[in-house]
């Protein structure tokens, strides 16, 4: 029998595709030159994002600095003025000189050592765009949008009482039915106490508050709210915007000593509220079952999510609550009788659904009545779980969440919430909760171990 000869034809292709595999040879494999392509236009694109950071870095600073030197000013003429005078109070000096911290704390970011960051975005999918880019101290935006979280942050479980230390009550020391709040960058707390109708300043540390809004009693003039559900603050104006939900109308409130407010929109069903970068006002309209995009100063709005009437559908909402607006303008919303939050691309016909969505349920994979929001800069949903009394995080494209606080059930302990509503970042991470049940503020700091 003779060797057959088609073995042999077979043994040789396969060791002339085994030689191929030498050095020399396989350096021009095609898989190489698609590598070396692929290098130099990732290349081109973080060198392209170097440079749109740079100017961006140019134009947070030259920004900043024209906004310092226009809260200097007045303060540089008062002094002048009150030197020239030979009587003047010690409360001139106290007030002088907290404006001044106030701008200091603005300049700070900036001119200390490794404070301004480029933030790198370590994410499967990564967006270039957002590959590097400045750390901007926001004016406006919830404080989580800087806040570099990742899935295995923990919070220490058991809550600190920040505001509302005496139960239920229209005491300084006490709040009425907490909605929504917003944390200062000095860890002072503003909370909207609806039933109170005000809103109050808890400063850290403080065993009072101080109402800066309303505490007129419930009422439509000028110097009073009627259940207020949300407030931010507006650095630049030195203001509070605040809705005040059954007056259906959004107000500005000056901060320093304000003793009335400015309606700035009206005839809407303001329950939550935020502003981005731009000065653009998002306002909730609860009763019309749709998120609102508005330009400050000026009588222009447009529809940002819902707008097609209440419903379960993609493009609808159903009594939405609370919004959080990230870099990329994309908008989240709790949308609370769906039991769910929608985000709601920049010009997107419709939302697509990021926690939550099933039936109102307590399983991990549902929720029900979402109120309060954030999301952080990989888009993880933080959700106050308003009907499970507990606070949920949602990782992007997860299909359940996980519990990060109130794993103890409903209850007034440290370790409980009961129907939490409002909830806030401040800037070292530390999660703040309107404990509405149990008319109380918390603060559940980060676990650092």
């Amino acid at each position: 029998m003779k060797f057959d000869n088609e073995i042999v034809s077979f043994h040789d292709e396969v060791l002339g595709q085994i030689q191929k595999l030498e050095k020399d040879n396989y350096m021009s494999l095609d898989i190489f030159n698609q590598i070396e392509q692929w290098k130099k236009t990732t290349i081109n694109k973080v060198e392209k994002a170097a440079e749109k950071v740079q100017h961006q870095l140019i134009e947070l600073i030259d920004k900043q600095r024209i906004n310092v030197v226009k809260q200097i000013e007045p303060i540089t003429k008062e002094i002048l003025y009150r030197r020239e005078e030979e009587n003047f109070l010690e409360n001139d000096i106290d007030r002088l000189r907290k404006k001044i911290d106030e701008i200091q704390q603005i300049l700070k970011p900036f001119i200390q050592k490794d404070t301004n960051k480029c933030m790198i975005v370590d994410n499967d999918q990564i967006d270039w765009n957002r590959l590097i880019y400045i750390r901007a101290e926001q004016l406006y935006s919830p404080v989580l949008s800087n806040a570099n979280l990742n899935t295995n942050t923990k919070w220490i479980q058991n809550g600190i009482t920040v505001a509302g230390v005496n139960g239920r009550g229209a005491g300084m020391h006490q709040l009425c039915n907490p909605w929504g709040s917003y944390v200062g960058d000095d860890q002072t707390v503003y909370i909207a106490d609806c039933s109170n109708h005000r809103i109050v300043e808890w400063k850290r540390g403080a065993t009072t508050g101080r109402v800066v809004a309303g505490g007129n009693g419930a009422g439509n003039r000028p110097d009073q709210l009627n259940c207020p559900t949300d407030v931010i603050i507006d650095k630049e104006r030195d203001s509070l915007i605040i809705c005040d939900y059954e007056n259906k109308r959004v107000v500005r409130w000056p901060r320093q000593n304000g003793k009335s407010g400015e309606t700035i929109i009206s005839n809407v069903g303001c329950w939550g509220l935020t502003m981005d970068d731009d000065r653009l006002l998002y306002i909730v309209d609860h009763d019309k079952h749709e998120v609102r995009q508005y330009r400050t100063g000026k009588r222009q709005e447009t529809v940002v999510a819902g707008g097609k009437g209440s419903g379960n559908r993609l493009n609808q909402l159903y009594q939405p609550t609370y919004v959080f607006v990230d870099r990329d303008h994309s908008v989240y919303v709790s949308d609370s009788n769906n039991n769910r939050v929608m985000k709601w691309m920049k010009g997107a016909k419709q939302g697509i659904i990021v926690a939550g969505g099933q039936i109102q349920g307590n399983s991990l994979a549902q929720l029900s009545n979402p109120f309060g929001i954030s999301v952080d800069l990989l888009g993880t949903v933080y959700v106050a779980d308003n009907g499970n009394n507990r606070i949920m995080r949602w990782t992007q494209g997860a299909i359940q969440g996980t519990v990060i606080v109130g794993e103890n059930g409903q209850g007034n302990q440290s370790n409980q919430l009961y129907h939490p509503t409002g909830l806030s970042f401040d800037r070292e991470r530390n999660l703040y909760v309107s404990d509405e049940g149990n008319d109380r503020v918390q603060k559940f700091n980060i676990d650092r171990h």
